[in-house]
């Protein structure tokens, strides 16, 4: 007797925060693991998602580069991927002119460049296959100019887009794309980009398991996206109708130096 083999889920940037409670998710809805993180966390982290059964692979690479995005797609090898979690993402604060450019450079390779080079292998095996699940996360920063974080904003506001064009493409051919848009969530994302003493970074966040769980749950059943929680659904619909300069001096109050005092 055979032991039916359960589905493949791919999910990146899974060592803490929502990528981790995506991985479990995945895990507690049947599906077998490969995570993917940029630092040695993510083996603590497959060790305590096997805790709760099926099997979970994990790779610690760097999805920046290419080199990265190569060795995880070995990882998989040539089996099918039933869904693919695109969770791998940077932050980074303060003004734009007073940043490191390699910092800069570093948050687009990571949220665009590697994103959209998994995506497109991972997307095209999908299609040839017709069926598969894309979850993306976006952001409600994509909606409004980030001052202070001008690049981690234009990065989502490429992905929030880039998820909607996707799934166009694909309709009709099995393959869903659903887009996790988020706002401050309680992760290591805030002390990672150096915004604990803005706002944003000390303020009332949401917990990473709900918004997990929210945007799995859109996933599962393809829808195009998910905007948790109620007031970040208002700051969208505000996005639509503010002009963009007053919406990107409202995100200055929240993201600039100092306005955690404030």
């Amino acid at each position: 007797m055979t032991t039916q083999q359960r589905p493949l889920a791919v999910v990146t940037g899974a060592s803490t925060g929502i990528g981790f409670e995506l991985a479990r998710c995945c895990l507690s809805n049947g599906y077998d693991l490969v995570i993917a993180a940029d630092e040695p966390e993510i083996h603590t982290a497959a060790a305590s998602l096997r805790e709760s059964g099926g099997q979970v692979e994990a790779l610690e690479a760097d999805l920046a580069t290419r080199s990265g995005v190569d060795s995880l797609y070995r990882e998989i090898g040539t089996r099918p991927v039933a869904a693919l979690l695109a969770n791998a993402g940077r932050g980074l604060g303060r003004a734009f002119l007073d940043q490191d450019f390699e910092d800069i450079r570093h948050v687009l390779d990571t949220n665009v460049t590697g994103t959209v080079d998994l995506i497109h292998r991972v997307g095209r095996s999908m299609r040839d296959r017709g069926e598969g699940k894309i979850l993306i996360t976006g952001s409600i920063a994509g909606f409004m100019p980030g001052s202070f974080q001008a690049v981690y904003n234009a990065s989502k506001a490429f992905l929030d887009s880039f998820s909607y064009a996707l799934r166009a493409e694909l309709d009709g051919t099995g393959v869903t794309v659903t887009c996790l848009m988020p706002g401050a969530t309680e992760t290591e994302f805030f002390e990672r980009a150096d915004l604990m003493d803005t706002k944003v970074g000390t303020g009332k966040k949401a917990p990473a398991d709900e918004v997990a769980k929210q945007g799995f749950e859109a996933m599962q059943r393809g829808d195009g996206e998910v905007v948790t929680g109620w007031q970040n659904k208002l700051r969208v619909a505000m996005s639509h109708v503010l002009p963009a300069e007053t919406l990107a001096k409202m995100h200055t109050k929240m993201t600039a130096p100092g306005t955690a005092q404030k």
